[in-house]
Order: structure tokens, then C-alpha cells, then sequence
């Protein structure tokens, strides 16, 4: 069955890239089918690191977009769409100018909104605002950042987090990964396969490779946990 995974979070910084990408990986390394959408053109992280298996996207322009629930149409896969911040009113336009919601449900195509958060108020806010616009239509993923923030008190605490448990909704925690480790391989523009096998050339030492091996490890097994 497809599914369409809209990497988001509508707030800049809080590392939705990052999240592709491990997805990405993820995919790659566990042999699934999928395909990945670089919506986000001021950044553009799927295309840079994984630029074999994605291709780009425009929320601008519904033929752009359609081509997201295309790709899950023609074939059992996941579609992995990389959001920018601020792009919920370009996706929700879409969404509701074409039925997108009534067609996801004809043909069982779940859409999952992944929220990436860091430990601020505004992650609070604005998933808040993510439920009350979709409530119980459509499947979320909320990922705790900790290398955006290391207290999630205020969103274990929150209205938002009851609303989630109401939902059905699946939470999940990633770990930092070793700033100077992370900002080496964004300067090397590494996939995460990459840095771990010194493709290309010898970047990284035995261990800052194997501290890469475990971190992803972990997040694999956060995936495999909420049953990605």
C-alpha cells in the first residue's frame, strides 16, 4: 500500500531536512520502495545528499503537487516530500481545492503529516494549528528533535500532546548527533551511507564513522518502533 509523507514541522530550524534524510536512508538501506520529493527550493537537502533518488517539487503550482499523489498512485511505495517552513498554506490549498483528502481515502492511500519540533512554544503552536485543521483525516508523526532542544516538558504538558493521544498519533525522539561530526558531513555533502563508508574519499576517521553507524541505529530503531 502507498503512503505520502510530508516531512514538515512549518517552522525553520527545527531540522525537517534532517528527518528526510534519515527516511530516506532508511528506506535505502531496508530495500523499500519510494520516492522522494525536494519541495523545499531555498535549501534543497534531498537534492543535494540524496540526488540519485529524488527529484524536485513547487507547492507553487497544483501540477507540481499533483505529481505527489501520482507517484503513490502508480505504484505501492512511500512518496517522501521534503517541506519547506512556511509552506502549509500552499500544501493546504492544494489539499482542499482538489479533494485531495476524499482521494487519499478512495484509493487507501494514507497521508502522513510528520511534525518536527524543537522544545519552543512555537512547535507547540503551530502543530496545535496542524490538528485542528485535519484532526482525525489524516495520520501524524511527531518527531522530538534533540538537537533542537532538550526540554520537551511544555509540549508533554501541552493541549496539543492530549489532542495527539486522541488522534492515535505516533511520537517519536531523535537524538543529537555530535555537532563538528553532523557539521562535517553537511560541508562534505554526505549522504549518511556515505559518511559511514568514506565514500568518495577519507573524510571521516573509524570513529567518527561507527558514532555515525550508532546514531543512526538508534533512529532506526525509533522507525521501526512507531512501525514506519
Amino acid at each position: 500500500m502507498s503512503s505520502i509523507h510530508f516531512i514538515g514541522g512549518e517552522k525553520g530550524g527545527v531540522g525537517k531536512s534532517v528527518v528526510a534524510r534519515l527516511l530516506t536512508q532508511f528506506c535505502l538501506d531496508h530495500s523499500l520502495v519510494f520516492s522522494a520529493i525536494d519541495a523545499d527550493r531555498s535549501h534543497g537537502a534531498l537534492m543535494r545528499f540524496y540526488n540519485d533518488f529524488s527529484r524536485t517539487g513547487d507547492l507553487d503550482h497544483f501540477e507540481s503537487s499533483d505529481h505527489i499523489m501520482q507517484l503513490a498512485l502508480d505504484a505501492d511505495q512511500r512518496v517522501i516530500v521534503d517541506l519547506p517552513a512556511q509552506s502549509d498554506r500552499l500544501l493546504s490549498k492544494w489539499i482542499e481545492k482538489n479533494g485531495i483528502l476524499e482521494l487519499s481515502t478512495e484509493y487507501s492511500i494514507p497521508l502522513v503529516f510528520w511534525h518536527v519540533m524543537d522544545d519552543g512554544k512555537d512547535s507547540i503552536d503551530l502543530l496545535q494549528t496542524l490538528l485542528s485543521k485535519y484532526d482525525n483525516m489524516v495520520r501524524y508523526i511527531v518527531v522530538k528533535n534533540l538537537g533542537r532542544g532538550g526540554d520537551f516538558s511544555a509540549f508533554e504538558k501541552s493541549n496539543a500532546r492530549k489532542h495527539l493521544d486522541e488522534v492515535g498519533a505516533k511520537i517519536m525522539t531523535i537524538e543529537e548527533l555530535h555537532k563538528p561530526t553532523m557539521l562535517k558531513i553537511d560541508s562534505h555533502n554526505k549522504s549518511f551511507w556515505q559518511a559511514i563508508n568514506n565514500a568518495g574519499g577519507d573524510d571521516f576517521g573509524i570513529i567518527e564513522r561507527h558514532r555515525i553507524k550508532v546514531w543512526l541505529r538508534n533512529v532506526y530503531k525509533e522507525f521501526e518502533r512507531i512501525g514506519v
